[in-house]
């Protein structure tokens, strides 16, 4: 009960903070005080039909988030990040607990995940993903508290993510989360330098590498190694032009430390290559290959697995993945969107079409879908059709 009016109390400083901010005055403040306040509100809508019976079930989830800023020097940053978010619905009821107790489910070393309110048909619950203070004096860089680290090249698959890798599922976290951790950078030149970041996780497992990157032939390099939890890390990425498309890649080798004379190790690699033509269409496509997956049927179970734990080593079961996207403009303030997941050797497949409407200048409409297709027991056979709506109010 004590960790529920924390919440609330919370929530209700960070709702006054909000009201405060949309009026002339409290901005004035806001200069003095050297803060900033920014967010959304949203509501979101999601209906599952699953392929075994073809049934349509529902969830609704009302999505407010929070970043407060504060500059309290010239050198010193302060952050706190937080969603609140109110799921109800035929899916909540259908699934509960599960929905309930999943959502809440922390993997920082500090649970800063809270239930707020949790019934058959509704949940409420509080995170705080992002909490820090960073330092920056001339070409050091210095940041302590959840944050997140992205190492990672290429938009789909990240095996240099070691320590903050992100489901491409989870479209809608577009903040991705956050980790415990400290990372320190320091800049050796005007497009080269070396960081090193420790990260310990609710299990208390530790991830702890370093990475050097630089810029040569106009092509970004980033070379790195260290501890990920219970593997040996050694990677290597590269951001640049092939021709005039953008082309990127990223590979990481792991092997178990503990057993490192008595063990096969991990090789998990992507390659992308992206290109905008002049009237504003996109293309991208990309590739994924890792040394443990399976050429077999590469089946996770129902929908319901896709909130699985992945990491670098495992964003998929499959050997192999290919990825296809394509975006253009229908007009000024609608984008739309067609991208896809194929499996080749149990061809399975993900389809995902999107449009994207811009209503005002801090007021967008999303309509999208995830369309999964295969035979039972294959990646995506096993998932049905995912249809989700948007709205959402940034300020």
């Amino acid at each position: 009960m004590k960790k529920n009016k924390i919440n609330f109390t919370f929530i209700l400083i960070s709702l006054i903070l909000l009201i405060n901010t949309s009026n002339t005055s409290a901005q004035n403040k806001s200069e003095i005080l050297n803060f900033s306040l920014s967010g959304y509100l949203q509501n979101f809508e999601t209906v599952w039909i699953q392929n075994n019976n073809g049934k349509w079930q529902t969830m609704n989830a009302i999505n407010n988030r929070l970043d407060l800023k504060w500059y309290p020097t010239n050198s010193v940053t302060a952050h706190i990040g937080m969603r609140n978010i109110f799921n109800y619905g035929q899916l909540v009821a259908d699934y509960y607990p599960y929905f309930a107790d999943m959502a809440i489910r922390d993997k920082g070393f500090i649970d800063m995940t809270r239930s707020i309110v949790k019934d058959t048909s509704c949940f409420l619950y509080t995170n705080i993903d992002r909490a820090y203070f960073e330092f920056v004096k001339g070409n050091l860089e210095i940041k302590i508290g959840k944050q997140r680290i992205n190492w990672g090249k290429n938009l789909v698959w990240t095996p240099n993510d070691i320590f903050n890798t992100f489901n491409y599922f989870d479209f809608d976290y577009i903040e991705r989360p956050g980790c415990d951790a400290i990372k320190v950078q320091y800049y050796t030149g005007m497009t080269s330098s070396a960081q090193l970041a420790y990260k310990i996780d609710k299990d208390k497992k530790v991830t702890f590498a370093g990475m050097y990157s630089f810029n040569k032939w106009n092509y970004d390099f980033q070379f790195l190694g260290g501890i990920m939890e219970d593997d040996i890390a050694i990677g290597a990425g590269w951001a640049g032009q092939l021709f005039k498309a953008g082309f990127n890649g990223e590979a990481t080798y792991f092997r178990d430390k503990e057993n490192f004379a008595d063990t096969t190790g991990i090789f998990v690699a992507s390659i992308g290559l992206n290109y905008t033509f002049k009237n504003s269409i996109f293309i991208h496509g990309a590739f994924l290959y890792n040394s443990a997956g399976t050429t077999d049927s590469a089946s996770m179970g129902t929908m319901m697995a896709m909130d699985m734990d992945i990491s670098a080593k495992n964003f998929t079961r499959a050997r192999y993945s290919t990825f296809a996207q394509i975006s253009f403009p229908v007009s000024p303030l609608i984008k739309a969107s067609l991208s896809g997941i194929f499996n080749p050797n149990d061809k399975s497949a993900f389809v995902g079409p999107s449009m994207d409407i811009s209503l005002t200048d801090n007021i967008g409409f999303l309509i999208t879908g995830q369309i999964f297709m295969g035979d039972d027991n294959t990646e995506f056979g096993d998932y049905g059709t995912l249809l989700f709506a948007r709205l959402k109010w940034s300020f």
